[in-house]
């Protein structure tokens, strides 16, 4: 790409790119041996399975033998009554009786069958951060289509739909165990036919839902099981995790991020992430600093941390050729309405289409209207996509409908709309990552789009306005001077206003992004690298389309 012309030579991105090739090499090696690994643990799972029930059987036969849940005979003596009611009382197995008897059973399975198969050491993978513009998504991208045919089992993310698809597996996680806890679940279904009595069929399901209860008590690692899809239809091989944008926005993120990048790391899988932070100062307002800290522990213990130093924004440099296609229309041209119009009206005409209303389906459950809409184009004003209770699942789901997009009557962004404002960097975000092509009207330029107004800018902290309950509506000068954040434990709630340094970073990506969407180089990557383009070229060759298609193939940065 350097000698095409496409990039410029930069010491920081070549080592990186260095660094990464070391790595894919590893990861043909790797894949191999996890492959092996596989084979010997669905082997030993069956095994134990086998074992497991074996024991279990013959503990229920012991019970159905000794008869102390049976029928005594009437005409037996007191004596003996009172005996077996205590034996009764001896056999039940509530509690910690349970908790003991899955533990001995555990144990007993480890001297049968042997403990789990040893997972093959990892390579390192790697923790990519530093400033905006300067190459760390284009070289994971790159990477990542690289280990396309070397790793199997491979997933590429952005920060937001990591964590709605987490929600969505935890909201499946909780559901299946509401459904799992009813005594005719799947579950259970082999105890029905054993020739004991009810009262030991009623201790066998006991036990299994017990087992089932105790691997499903920290629902992240469960979660987390089912993050990487591909292993659902075949375990063996490797697995590698690209996530971009590392970021701690709130108490979940952290909570989240750790407990499930914490137990892929553990079973093997290669992480590859880039972040504006590095890794410690990712948790700037110390939130769960226990949890963040053994987080940042497995990521210095499983990834090499490479900075890069470079301090030049690359997609300034694009060169921008002078072409007929304009995308961003502002009042810096007097006539940048009329030709707003003029260019949906013309790509709707090329299209060879008719505007229509549209619903597209969102994730849980929910959809959304786009009001028109024309063979992969689409168009809202700013007011429907920010002004509203919309987020990152619905910029996800238009950015995968559509290759096209145009936006109107953006306005500058201020305190007084600073809502509007995260939303309308988490859906540039989103544009951006699916490679849309953007068209916006704006009331200002792209630099001077986040500078604020008269009503004050967007990063006059001192008149952040807190909106938790235990605020009250108090403004941080007040809070500060009281010397409290109210009562109770709050501080989670408001400490992303307190510093606004996530947003700093978030809003300086946001007008670097749509500096680059307005360049030649990225209008060509659109058919390239949209999924709309990827499913159609699926559909003319053939193919199954019903794998998802990478949301991010490839991005000029």
């Amino acid at each position: 790409m350097v000698k095409q012309g496409k990039l410029q030579h930069d010491v920081h991105q070549e080592k990186v790119a260095f660094e990464l090739e070391d790595l894919l090499v590893k990861l043909g090696q790797y894949e191999k041996e996890m492959e092996e690994y596989h084979k010997n643990l669905v082997n030993w799972e069956k095994k134990r399975e086998t074992e497991r029930r074996k024991l279990l059987l013959e503990e229920a036969e012991l019970k159905q033998q000794s008869g102390v849940w049976g029928e005594t005979n009437s005409g037996g003596s007191r004596f003996l009554d009172k005996w077996l009611s205590r034996r009764r009382r001896v056999n039940v197995e509530p509690g910690v009786g349970k908790m003991v008897s899955y533990l001995n059973r555990e144990k007993k399975l480890d001297s049968v069958v042997g403990r789990q198969p040893i997972t093959p050491v990892a390579p390192k993978g790697i923790y990519l951060y530093g400033n905006v513009g300067t190459g760390k998504t284009m070289l994971m991208d790159m990477f990542y289509n690289a280990t396309k045919g070397v790793v199997r089992h491979r997933r590429r993310f952005h920060f937001h739909e990591a964590m709605l698809e987490i929600h969505e597996h935890m909201h499946e996680v909780w559901k299946n165990q509401i459904e799992d806890r009813t005594v005719t679940s799947s579950i259970f279904s082999w105890i029905d036919n054993l020739p004991f009595d009810i009262k030991v069929k009623e201790w066998l399901i006991g036990e299994e839902r017990y087992r089932q209860e105790a691997q499903l008590k920290h629902i992240l690692p469960a979660v987390a099981d089912k993050f990487l899809v591909d292993r659902q239809a075949n375990k063996t091989g490797a697995s590698l995790l690209c996530f971009d944008e590392i970021q701690t926005v709130d108490v979940f993120a952290i909570v989240a991020l750790s407990g499930i990048v914490s137990r892929l790391l553990s079973t093997g899988t290669v992480l590859v992430a880039t972040s504006n932070r590095a890794p410690e100062d990712l948790n700037q307002d110390e939130m769960q600093k226990e949890i963040f800290a053994k987080f940042v522990s497995n990521l210095e213990k499983n990834c090499s941390n490479i900075l890069i130093g470079s301090e030049v924004d690359y997609r300034r440099l694009i060169p921008n050729r002078k072409t007929d296609q304009v995308h961003y229309f502002s009042p810096d041209d007097s006539d940048f309405q009329r030709k707003f119009e003029k260019t949906w009206c013309d790509l709707i005409t090329h299209s060879g289409g008719v505007i229509i209303s549209k619903t597209i389906p969102v994730m849980f459950g929910r959809s959304l209207e786009v009001p028109e809409s024309c063979n992969g184009i689409a168009r809202f004003d700013f007011e429907y996509l920010c002004g509203r209770p919309v987020g990152a699942a619905d910029y996800i789901a238009i950015a995968r409908t559509y290759h096209t997009v145009f936006i109107s009557d953006i306005p500058v962004m201020s305190m007084r709309i600073r809502d509007k404002a995260r939303r309308f960097i988490t859906l540039i975000d989103e544009l951006y990552n699916h490679h849309c092509s953007l068209f916006c009207s704006a009331a200002s330029s792209i630099e001077n789009l986040f500078q604020g107004t008269d009503e004050g800018t967007l990063f006059d902290l001192e008149s952040f306005q807190f909106e938790t309950e235990a605020e009250g509506g108090k403004l941080r000068r007040d809070v500060l001077a009281a010397g409290s954040v109210g009562s109770g434990p709050a501080v989670p709630g408001i400490v992303s206003l307190l510093s606004g340094q996530e947003e700093m970073f978030a809003f300086r990506r946001a007008v670097s992004r749509l500096i680059e969407m307005q360049t030649p180089l990225y209008a060509e990557g659109v058919r390239l690298y949209h999924p709309f383009f990827q499913h159609s070229r699926q559909q003319m060759l053939g193919h199954s389309t019903t794998a998802k298609s990478n949301p991010s193939a490839y991005s000029p940065f």
